[in-house]
């Protein structure tokens, strides 16, 4: 292909699609420059099909290289390693919107990859490695239900902004990804600070406008340019097995959803599949897979039109109805805070844990984010679902199950100066049936509420599914829906928020899209199914604890003056250190001076903190302090005061009589309350004590510190190195 360039402005910057200069041998190949971010996008596909598969093998993959933000990647290697977590939900960002559009009969591997080379901090590389995954797609050979395009909203000032720059989105009080095709939506993933569900909509919408613009600039590049596409080899089931299927086990698929106990259920679902798997052996041999395949989609059919024809759930619940929900706070004894919360078969167990702020996750991604004090993970073992798997580190889904409750929770997470703790929340899902995600949103907010985090606002979240006939165009839009609705319907559409607005959305689909009435009604009975949980949740905890747990750490913070955090933490951190053994606390000091002890012991931190704002405050006469004697000398005692400056005491105010050696009213080691009473010009601390009432008042008066020596290595009294 010779080298083509296309451009057009979009959303105030260039957008440039570059082809046939590089990555040739790729099936199809873009460059897109969006400002100073660049990204090459490739995709291509196996000339064969992968044998002894019975799915689609899509891999979409994004990579993040460092050198594309100008830096050197940490560690002992020096080399990019495992994906960031951003990384791994930037590719599933990619790839949702593309796989419902290819044809689900396709088993030749198709790979698509979005590799970063330059990334501008105010152009993120997700909607270059988007738009250039549908490009690459569309002029290549493999056939696919493209284009798509997709588009992030924010919303500044009530203001609607496409793609927004590191300003606005820092202002935005919404952050929605919208991708679609020019007739519908198919993927939506938000955070918000709890706007409307009028607000939502009319943010997707609005990004939908732009999405059609793309789409457009991709179709006019793709007449010009696009290959022809292969004819792939696709499994099908053969229209005599789908009739012999359907004569033989109607009734029977009838009979497996006339109960709505879900065990009773999948043993009927059992016995009929091994009864038709028996029947056709001999009439269809070797087409076991035919069989199979038909006698799921008469399943999925007589499913979806007991629910459409009937409003009949496979558990016997309504269209709008939420499964019983119990929950329970307090149920581990030695954690920070605990929670359990159950939704019919889907139960989550949370527990957070609270720490210095410096135990924040570091961040060493693309972007200028370096540090998250709130972090939410998800696990997900195979029993939860009554299976016996292997297991392994966090997958894709768990890790984008953990981000969407995060995102969801963010909105009400108090400030660093309101609770200045960094926060762990761990959702182990024990049970799984459905909208296990939204239920480690539920636990996650009783769990903080537990731990006594002054959360804003309780989250709830519920998943919200959708039965559509595409003859008919009858609809139905179900509440909180169970993993067989999930896995046989046509959406999975998960809204997460207060009783005051959204704070996150996550929607996937099936099918080729969904337009603005179904939105409009998913979103609104979405409401109304978050508002039944949230009712039930604050029965069980109405507000957050007063205090903390026993076990969880006392942080108390303040501020210095940053000139002095040199001298609290001392010549090879010596000073901090010694801070840190006598009192056995954890110190954390921000560049800007903010100073945070955390420590279950109170009268330490009270210590710490004395021993650190005497360092960082300058002596003036007047003050008090209590310090060590560290030398003696004939005509008086030297005594350590904060910060490793020292002062002496004369000898003729050691006590109210006469002393005539020093040794007999005080010893190296001991500890006095002492009064500064004078500081020369030449910084030299002269002290009296404290804790004494001078009887001669003349004792109080300063002596001549002409006679104290200069110090050993020559530098005057003062502060100590």
């Amino acid at each position: 292909m010779d080298y083509k360039s296309y451009s057009m402005e979009f959303a105030g910057r260039t957008l440039t699609l570059e082809f046939g200069k590089y990555a040739q041998q790729a099936g199809g190949s873009a460059v897109v420059r969006y400002g100073d971010t660049v990204v090459l996008v490739n995709a291509t596909a196996s000339d064969t099909p992968r044998e002894g598969v019975d799915f689609f093998p899509l891999t979409v993959d994004f990579e993040e290289k460092q050198y594309a933000v100008g830096k050197i990647p940490g560690g002992f290697i020096k080399r990019e390693g495992r994906p960031t977590e951003k990384a791994t939900l930037t590719c599933r960002l990619i790839d949702r919107p593309l796989r419902p559009l290819f044809n689900k009969g396709m088993r030749n591997d198709v790979q698509v990859v979005a590799q970063t080379l330059s990334v501008d901090p105010n152009t993120p590389p997700e909607f270059p490695a988007m738009l250039g995954s549908s490009i690459a797609l569309m002029i290549s050979n493999i056939p696919w239900g493209g284009p798509t395009a997709a588009v992030v909203v924010g919303r500044v000032n009530g203001r609607l902004v496409i793609n927004p720059d590191e300003a606005q989105s820092a202002a935005s009080d919404m952050h929605v990804t919208v991708a679609g095709t020019k007739d519908a939506i198919m993927m939506v993933e938000a955070g918000a600070n709890e706007v409307s569900e009028d607000a939502m909509m009319d943010a997707i919408l609005y990004a939908h406008e732009s999405i059609k613009e793309l789409v457009a600039f991709q179709e006019k590049i793709v007449a010009e340019i696009g290959k022809p596409k292969s004819e792939f080899p696709l499994v099908t089931t053969g229209d005599d097995v789908k009739a012999a299927v359907r004569e033989y086990a109607l009734e029977k698929c009838q009979y497996v959803y006339s109960t709505y106990v879900r065990k009773e259920r999948q043993a009927r679902e059992a016995e009929v599949s091994a009864d038709v798997a028996a029947h056709f052996a001999d009439i269809f041999p070797g087409r076991e897979g035919e069989v199979a395949d038909a006698l799921y989609y008469l399943n999925k059919e007589v499913m979806r039109r007991k629910i459409l024809d009937q409003g009949i759930r496979p558990d016997g619940r309504k269209v709008d109805e939420v499964r019983p929900i119990w929950c329970e706070v307090g149920v581990l004894p030695r954690t920070h805070g605990s929670a359990v919360f159950t939704r019919g078969e889907t139960q989550a167990l949370t527990i957070t844990t609270l720490g210095m702020v410096s135990e924040a996750q570091q961040l060493d991604g693309l972007s200028n984010e370096e540090s998250k004090r709130y972090m939410h993970q998800y696990n997900m073992p195979s029993y939860a679902t009554g299976e016996a798997g292997r297991l392994r580190s966090p997958n894709r889904r768990e890790i984008g199950h953990g981000a969407l409750a995060e995102r969801a929770l963010v909105p009400v997470i108090p400030s660093e100066e309101e609770f200045p703790y960094a926060m762990r929340l761990v959702s182990e899902i024990l049970g799984s049936n459905g909208s296990s995600s939204m239920a480690s949103v539920c636990g996650s907010t009783l769990s903080l509420m537990d731990a006594g985090v002054p959360i804003h606002a309780p989250v709830a979240g519920v998943a919200m599914g959708l039965i559509q006939d595409a003859e008919t165009g009858k609809i139905e839009v179900l509440t909180d829906i169970q993993g067989l609705e999930d896995f046989l319907g046509d959406m999975d559409f998960k809204v997460a928020g207060t009783m005051n607005g959204i704070t996150a959305i996550q929607m996937d689909i099936k099918i080729k899209g969904i337009n603005r009435d179904i939105l409009s009604r998913a979103l609104n009975q979405a409401l109304k199914g978050r508002l039944h949980i949230l009712g039930l949740m604050l029965e069980c905890i109405g507000r957050p604890r007063e205090t903390l747990s026993k076990y969880a750490p006392k942080i108390i913070n303040f501020t210095i003056n940053p000139d002095k955090i040199r001298e609290v933490i001392g010549p090879g951190g010596k000073m901090i250190n010694k801070i840190i053994a006598e009192t056995g606390v954890k110190i954390d000091i921000e560049d800007d001076g903010r100073v945070f002890i955390s420590t279950p012991d109170q009268a330490a931190a009270d210590k710490a903190k004395s021993i650190i704002l005497g360092i960082a405050k300058d002596i003036e006469v007047g003050d008090v302090f209590m310090g060590k004697v560290v030398r003696i000398m004939n005509f008086g005692a030297f005594v350590e005061l904060a910060g490793g400056k020292d002062g002496m005491i004369h000898i003729s105010k050691l006590d109210n009589k006469r002393v005539e050696k020093v040794e007999d009213v005080v010893k190296i080691g001991d500890e006095l309350e002492v009064k500064v009473c004078e500081i020369d010009a030449q910084g030299r601390i002269n002290l009296i004590r404290n804790d004494i009432v001078y009887d001669n008042p003349t004792f109080t008066r300063s002596a001549p510190m002409a006679n104290r020596p200069p110090r050993r290595d020559g530098r005057p009294s003062g502060e100590r190195r």
